[in-house]
């Protein structure tokens, strides 16, 4: 096995299962097909990670936007309690359209539960730890071309545009095939991260999207992206486009600059040794970044890698409306 071939058969492992994207894409377009022609509504479009082709394995939830029309409602998008109200109107559309057992398209949603900016719809039980959801979330379309999105908690609306990510990571891939690829393999990376530091996944894709190179060869575009990312983290990762400020303000920058700094020397390390020719020795050093599952030739008698790789944290956290 060479270092492609190594970096290869970990994507594998990384992507999420096929099986299980096309059950999420019928789900979603049995969503779409449902939600569609009601009342003022304009579009249903997907969005989230599933749009952007970053999703993780497994892939247990859908992102949705309901966008309905201001005329229709022209008091939605004021403060007070129309952010209530529109994610009220979105449960009770989700429960006409596709509840279980009387939907009128399908009969696909157990419970819709109505939250801050969305109706998280359950298609498993809910009380199912890892239970499949699709998340609809209301919204109108500003004359610039962004979104207002409820905040009910606050009784008010804030202003939003998840298309804007979409955009630029369909704008790297057409630039580098393996853009998307390695965004998967660097969120999975995150997973590395000492246990019980959670770190969000729109967290690390906003990252790669400011440290991460096109063009390269893999290990040297993932030896780049860490030596930058080290620095990028001590100041704020924000929504890429301008709207909603910090993605996490409340991680923990300690411990993920000192994962991403001991990541940079592994990686570089792994380059100069494929530089050299050694490539078995850069496959178990980019083992000791990425994790065991990352396939490595056996450690010879005559030498030894020091240090291992870190222990995988089970910590998940959910995506703020910016992705």
């Amino acid at each position: 096995m060479n270092l492609k071939t190594a970096f290869d058969q970990f994507q594998q492992h990384v992507n999420a299962d096929p099986d299980l994207v096309k059950i999420a894409r019928d789900r979603k377009n049995h969503f779409v097909a449902g939600l569609s022609g009601g009342e003022g509504v304009v579009d249903v479009w997907l969005s989230g990670s599933l749009r952007r082709l970053t999703q993780l394995d497994p892939v247990h939830d859908v992102d949705l936007v309901l966008e309905v029309s201001p005329e229709a409602y022209p008091g939605w998008g004021l403060p007070g309690s129309s952010s209530a109200e529109a994610v009220e109107f979105t449960r009770s559309w989700v429960k006409e359209q596709l509840g279980d057992p009387d939907g009128a398209h399908a009969q696909l949603v157990r419970l819709a539960r109505p939250g801050n900016r969305a109706v998280k719809c359950f298609i498993d039980d809910p009380d199912e730890p890892d239970a499949f959801t699709v998340d609809v979330m209301p919204a109108l379309r500003k004359t610039d071309g962004t979104l207002l999105i409820p905040a009910a908690d606050d009784a008010d609306w804030i202003n939003a545009d998840p298309e804007h990510l979409i955009r630029e990571v369909g704008t790297r891939q057409e630039t580098w095939d393996f853009y998307v690829p390695m965004i998967r393999l660097i969120k999975d990376w995150r997973f590395q991260v000492k246990d019980g530091v959670a770190i969000k996944s729109l967290f690390m894709e906003v990252l790669a999207l400011e440290c991460l190179p096109t063009g390269l060869e893999r290990p040297q575009a993932l030896s780049r992206f860490f030596t930058r990312a080290a620095v990028r983290v001590n100041q704020s990762i924000e929504d890429p486009a301008g709207l909603c400020g910090p993605i996490q303000p409340d991680l923990d920058i300690t411990e993920l600059r000192d994962a991403l700094s001991r990541a940079d020397d592994l990686a570089a390390a792994a380059c100069a040794a494929q530089d050299n020719g050694a490539e078995d020795k850069a496959m178990r050093l980019w083992q000791e970044v990425l994790g065991w599952n990352f396939p490595a030739p056996v450690e010879s008698k005559a030498s030894k890698i020091f240090g291992a790789p870190a222990l995988v944290t089970s910590g998940v956290v959910r995506d703020t409306p910016q992705g």
